[in-house]
């Protein structure tokens, strides 16, 4: 290696030589890439492309074969217009509801989430029934502490109470972070939208039959298994979130697959849908930049990680996937071997060179599929677009970071790379 003490171009050459002669120091490579405000009709394809091209002259990084890209679908929905409106929402839950009176089960306790979507039922039907699960909802909400229910004697896996004995027993309900009181709230949205409502506190779906055999069930993860046990034990008719604006009504968006699950709250009168089909707009995106880098380039929309508060208790995934769409090269599970367990176990006797030799050499010999392989046992058996985006939506934020594309680098490399 020369030193030079001359100017900058000399700096330059150190440090090019520098990098040549040391092994790669630096794995995955997370960036949250800044963008434009994106609104209704915006070319999405353009602005992402150009943010990723700035981006790359701006902090001095090439593309690589299998960088990875992610869009938030925030600004998917938005730039295509995906909307609804209450009103919308309401005329295709009084077409598809046979009865007037239903059952609405399992909704999770959230503004943002259900809201909109509660007052745009209400605004359907003359009366509901809310059965909330309890302590609390499918991703973690509490209604009450968990110790309550030991020392009060409740059993919440066969306990049926009314409003009336779920207060009298642990008082009004105040979520945790947000101090709001999720019942008395949602029952004010079912009456101002002039709706009787009846609030019920069970974990077992049919409990609702006893008082309607129509219902919407409102869970995410769990809806195939409530809505077939609903069906079994003699429900007349039942329908899912899923079920509602999965064509436009009147004008709206729609959602073919999930329906209003997904949906976040636009204004008071209005949602943001989950995206459509968008397999167009990755692949779009993924041609064009190899046009222009001649790199391929995966790329995927995101939602909610999956990832779970270990304090709040909160699971993220509040959308039905992470991922609605990516690039075919996201497909699958990683298949990787665990470091430690290859130090330990099968190199135990080695250290230094002779070690990293090694493990360099098994992981170059491994088998395509490691599944059964102790050598992988503690590595992540979930798909790639749960794990990338889970990354991504740790990465982004929700809030005022104003990156809504990630780019990776470095994801798929290993030890060896």
């Amino acid at each position: 290696m020369q030193l030079s003490t001359g100017g900058p171009s000399a700096h330059l050459l150190f440090v090019y030589e520098r990098k040549s002669e040391m092994e790669r120091m630096v794995g995955t490579v997370v960036r949250g890439l800044r963008a434009p405000i994106i609104r209704q009709g915006d070319d999405l394809e353009k602005i992402v492309i150009d943010t990723v091209m700035k981006a790359y002259e701006a902090e001095g990084f090439e593309p690589r074969n299998k960088d990875i890209l992610c869009i938030t679908e925030a600004v998917v929905a938005r730039a295509f217009g995906n909307y609804a409106t209450a009103d919308q929402l309401a005329e295709d839950v009084r077409q598809k509801f046979k009865s007037k009176t239903i059952g609405v089960v399992f909704p999770i306790l959230s503004r943002n989430r259900f809201s909109v979507c509660l007052k745009g039922i209400a605004r359907g039907v003359d009366k509901i029934y809310l059965m909330l699960s309890y302590p609390g909802d499918e991703v973690g909400n509490q209604l009450v502490d968990q110790d309550l229910l030991d020392e009060k004697g409740i059993n919440p896996y066969s306990d049926i109470l009314t409003q009336e004995q779920f207060e009298s027993l642990f008082g009004k309900s105040k979520h945790t972070f947000t101090g709001l009181d999720y019942v008395s709230y949602y029952r004010e949205i079912i009456e101002n939208e002039g709706a009787e409502a009846e609030i019920i506190f069970a974990n077992d779906p049919r409990v609702i039959l006893q008082y309607t055999k129509t219902v919407l069930a409102c869970d995410i993860h769990s809806r195939e298994r409530t809505k077939r046990l609903l069906k079994q034990a003699g429900a007349e008719q039942v329908l899912g979130m899923d079920d509602l604006l999965t064509s436009s009504v009147n004008g709206s968006g729609f959602n073919s697959k999930y329906g209003i699950l997904g949906s976040n709250k636009a204004t008071e009168e209005s949602i943001k849908l989950f995206p459509e089909d968008c397999f167009d707009l990755v692949n779009n995106i993924q041609k064009k930049l190899f046009t222009l880098t001649g790199k391929e380039i995966e790329v995927m929309v995101y939602g909610d990680g999956a990832f779970k508060d270990p304090v709040g208790k909160i699971w993220e995934l509040a959308d039905p996937v992470v991922s609605p769409c990516y690039t075919k090269g996201l497909e699958g599970t990683p298949n990787e071997l665990k470091l430690k367990y290859l130090a330990d176990n099968e190199f135990a006797h080695l250290s230094g060179d002779e070690l990293k030799k090694a493990i360099s050499k098994y992981i170059e010999e491994k088998d395509e599929n490691l599944k059964d392989s102790m050598a992988a046992q503690g590595t992540t058996p979930r798909r790639l677009t749960d794990l990338i985006g889970s990354l991504c939506d740790l990465t982004s934020g929700s809030g005022d970071k104003g990156t809504p594309f990630v780019y990776i680098q470095g994801y798929f490399d290993n030890y060896t790379t």
